[in-house]
């Protein structure tokens, strides 16, 4: 029998177990496919719940980091209030501190007004003696040195004009009592908080930012009604040494371009200055000579000076110099010069421009033993340095 034969006869035999076998592996796959198919299903219920979890816990750290964030505002708050108290507290005990006991009467003696101006206009335009040699005029701005930005837009910054401290007094605004000293240059260039500085709390507010330091002294104007005061303050013991009305009737700002000025306290290498206007020449500024002990008006002159358009005015060796400014954002220039002793002719003098800069000078003032002008710009503090040359050579 041949092998195909047998074959033939064993097919019927073996056709039940084949079919049994195959049974067996297509129901080995449809378990596998159902377990395939759980775990999907499983790991998809898996899925979702991790996400919705996963919603959950970030809608949870929004609303504590919204908590936070109004947490930190509150402690912001509570932190500039805490320190608007301290600083509040600090003039408090500056006022404590610098009050003077038993201050001299400032108020306004219509007599002694009277006296003052009568004897101020015997004084106008007599013939005026030098107290000193000095005979430079300006020629020219040497260099210009931006300091910083610090306060409003006006104010006033000086060191002292005739002693050798080297302390910056700064006052902030055109009506205030509060003064800033910094010890330094440095100090008051590397730091912004006014926390760094001492404070001197006046016993009447200023006005205006013609105000002065001279050896030790601070000299600064007070508006009582209409009349104003030149207020003298020893910065050593904070006490007020004298006062004085100023002898000048129906005055008006000194300056076109700086309303809140009534009277520039300056102070050259001959003293002090007064330089103001009076409705008598509304057109042009006024020059008094200062007694800086007595407060008395040694002379007066009327100058040819315009107020109109002038931002600021300072005196050099005896020579009142007016700085003008037609436009705001323009170069500012000195344009009349005015010389008390007469050495200087006003068409001698040198035309000297001030670099352009951000506005018009709030207040400028002159240095003598440093021969450079401390200006206020639209808060920006400015070293202007200037080039000398003598009257004669101009």
């Amino acid at each position: 029998m041949g092998p195909w034969r047998c074959l033939l006869l064993l097919l019927p035999l073996l056709a039940p177990a084949l079919r049994a076998q195959q049974q067996q592996f297509m129901e080995y796959v449809e378990r596998r496919i159902t377990l395939l198919e759980e775990r999907i299903s499983q790991w998809h219920d898996q899925s979702s719940r991790y996400s919705t979890e996963l919603r959950d816990f970030k809608n949870q750290v929004l609303g504590m980091l919204e908590a936070a964030e109004k947490e930190r505002e509150a402690l912001r708050a509570e932190a500039e209030g805490a320190a608007v108290r301290v600083d509040r507290l600090e003039r408090e005990v500056d006022y404590l501190e610098t009050q003077n006991p038993a201050p001299p009467c400032v108020e306004v003696d219509e007599t002694l007004m009277d006296k003052q101006v009568a004897t101020a206009k015997q004084r106008k335009n007599e013939k005026y003696t030098k107290l000193t040699d000095c005979s430079d005029t300006i020629a020219s701005v040497r260099a210009m040195k931006i300091l910083k930005r610090f306060g409003s837009a006006s104010g006033l910054w000086t060191k002292d004009a005739a002693g050798s401290s080297e302390k910056i007094y700064v006052f902030d605004g055109t009506a205030n009592d509060t003064v800033y000293v910094f010890p330094r240059m440095r100090e008051f260039t590397l730091f912004s908080a006014t926390r760094k500085a001492a404070r001197i709390k006046l016993p009447y507010p200023w006005v205006g930012t013609g105000h002065l330091v001279y050896d030790g002294h601070l000299y600064y104007i007070r508006q009582q009604g209409l009349s104003f005061q030149v207020i003298k303050f020893n910065l050593a013991n904070k006490t007020v040494v004298d006062s004085s009305v100023f002898p000048a009737e129906e005055q008006i700002p000194v300056f076109g371009l700086s309303p809140s000025t009534y009277i520039e306290v300056s102070a050259d290498e001959e003293g002090l200055w007064a330089i103001y206007a009076t409705k008598e020449d509304e057109k042009n500024m006024c020059l008094a000579k200062l007694d800086p002990a007595s407060l008395d008006i040694e002379q007066m002159w009327d100058t040819p000076c315009p107020r109109e358009n002038a931002e600021g005015a300072f005196v050099v060796c005896g020579a009142l110099h007016v700085v003008y400014n037609t436009r705001l954002p323009s170069r500012a220039r000195v344009q009349c010069v005015f010389d008390v002793s007469g050495t200087l002719a006003p068409e001698d003098a040198s035309l000297v421009y001030f670099p352009k800069r951000y506005g018009s000078h709030a207040s400028l003032k002159y240095s003598p033993r440093e021969r450079q002008i401390y200006a206020w710009d639209d808060g920006y503090q400015i070293i202007y340095r200037m080039e000398m040359k003598k009257k004669l050579e101009v």
